[in-house]
């Protein structure tokens, strides 16, 4: 309830920030309209509509629809909304529908939502200069979900910008097949504050956060349905332009689900991945301030909407940005990210009982990788003082130079399990010479039906990031069995081995950016 109290906070705090930008947007002769669109069925949705100084129907514009984020109301994009008129688009916002003042129940991005936004498009075309030819649609968050899944049902849609976004649903918050607690339970808490969650969607919460696994089969259908993933071949037979932009440490919707998205889109597409945690890289822009994702999107619309020829389209189409450094990288696709591979061997056996966390956790969500944004402050642990019976740690040697890890980080190695259930967290620090070790990344693993005393291998890829290792430091692999960030399936009294067999040894594969 705290969390969702925060969200409410920050929807009242760019609510009174975009209110006060409305005068200056009626000074500059701006047109800012508050509407009410017929969605699916009838449902009113409640909308503002900005159009260009003088777009007085004799000629048409470039039209971008932007649904509101999960339980954000309708004034979210205003301050954007006014750049984008100011600079010759139809901008119309709409409140998703079960969300404050719209109609109908929360459907989670589903088959309604997607009909929604082509109510919103039609509304837009018969009520507003917008061009027929030149549609967009983007988000934050829920709006990016919405906006990828209205791209392939509806072929009208020329471009997209999807910030903080899913892909696939289901790697999102059930990665590892484990739930993710804090972001459901946020998602859910924020959804009960500030609209009307829909009977479907309290089932499948309700399910979620009790472990009901009897009903996964269930859960993750209802997932698939909406992931835009599930649709990619209608995607690329539309042809929209995708621009896909996330935070490295986003602990709703982390960032591998849209790398692997944006390596099968085939249309004009590019990928940001910056330093911060869920929505906070694009929140500055949403008062109105200088932003480099909002930057990207408005330079993404001129050349797909427009037909600018601003250059975005002969740049690096990836685009990543250090948690360490600050500074942009470009790539020519995702793979080449994850080119060179650098292994080090969890070679120790380790024996973990479960159920006690050892200290080593992943943070709070939308908080911990906010700090780390802002002030590169990572969570932290003395690695030599974790209690080895509840933690399995491994070590590389010290580095003579720096490493540069970029992308995805994977850990392959074989598991023992006493009970035929359990959940492990493995997380990979960078460790100084004082032992302190800073977060890099994690990931969380769950098996069920295992047969107790038999032996597995397990291959699990960490969440992707960019950050430097210091010359002098080391990388330190670290797992246990508790972390508040999520859902534990360990019985009282469980243990977990971690061994290396000769047949297939365990080790550590780290990503590293070759200068």
């Amino acid at each position: 309830m705290r969390t969702s109290l925060a969200l409410a906070v920050s929807a009242a705090l760019v609510a009174g920030t975009a209110l006060g930008l409305a005068p200056a947007a009626q000074a500059a002769d701006t047109s800012i309209r508050f509407v009410d669109i017929a969605g699916d069925g009838g449902t009113v949705l409640k909308a503002n509509v900005v159009t260009p100084a003088g777009g007085d129907g004799s000629a048409r514009y470039p039209v971008i629809v932007l649904p509101t984020s999960w339980a954000m109301p309708q004034i979210e994009y205003l301050a954007q909304a006014q750049k984008l008129a100011d600079s010759g688009y139809v901008v119309v916002s709409y409140n998703s529908r079960g969300f404050w003042q719209s109609g109908g129940e929360i459907e989670t991005a589903g088959p309604k939502d997607v009909a929604d936004a082509s109510k919103v498009i039609d509304w837009a075309l018969a009520n507003t200069p917008a061009d027929p030819d030149r549609v967009g649609m983007a988000g934050v968050s829920y709006g990016a979900g919405i906006s990828l899944l209205a791209a392939a049902h509806d072929p009208r849609v020329k471009a997209v910008a999807a910030l903080s976004g899913w892909a696939d649903l289901i790697e999102s918050i059930y990665s590892g097949r484990t739930q993710h607690l804090q972001a459901a339970g946020l998602l859910g808490g924020a959804g009960y504050l500030t609209g009307r969650p829909g009977p479907e969607l309290k089932q499948i919460l309700g399910d979620f956060l009790s472990s009901n696994l009897d009903k996964e089969d269930e859960m993750i259908a209802w997932g698939r349905t909406r992931s835009p993933a599930t649709y990619l071949d209608r995607i690329n037979a539309n042809g929209a332009a995708i621009m896909l932009g996330n935070a490295w440490g986003d602990t709703i919707f982390p960032p591998n689900q849209y790398a692997s998205f944006y390596e099968k889109l085939t249309g004009p597409k590019r990928l940001e991945f910056r330093p911060g945690d869920h929505a906070t890289a694009e929140a500055t822009g949403l008062f109105g301030l200088p932003n480099d994702t909002w930057t990207s999107t408005h330079r993404w619309f001129d050349r797909y909407l427009k037909g600018v020829d601003n250059g975005i389209d002969r740049e690096q189409p990836v685009q990543l940005k250090s948690r360490s450094t600050g500074g942009y990288e470009g790539y020519a696709d995702w793979k080449s990210v994850n080119a060179d591979q650098r292994k080090f061997s969890l070679a120790d056996t380790e024996h973990v009982w479960a159920n006690v966390d050892s200290g080593a956790n992943g943070g709070i969500t939308l908080l911990t990788n906010a700090l780390d944004q802002f002030l590169r402050t990572p969570p932290v642990v003395s690695v030599p003082l974790l209690p080895r019976a509840f933690a399995g740690v491994w070590q590389s040697e010290r580095y003579d130079t720096a490493q540069k890890v970029r992308g995805t980080v994977r850990v392959h190695t074989t598991v023992t399990p006493t009970k035929e259930s359990g959940t492990f967290v493995a997380y990979l620090y960078d460790v100084g010479p004082l032992g302190i070790g800073k977060l890099v990344s994690n990931a969380p693993y769950t098996f069920h039906d295992r047969t107790p005393g038999q032996p597995f291998a397990v291959d699990l890829e960490l969440f992707s990031t960019a950050y430097d290792v210091p010359a002098g430091h080391r990388l330190a692999l670290v797992v246990d069995t508790v972390d508040p960030l999520y859902i534990e399936h360990n019985p009282t009294g469980a243990q977990l081995t971690f061994s290396s067999p000769s047949a297939d040894p365990s080790y550590v594969s780290v990503p590293l950016r070759q200068e």
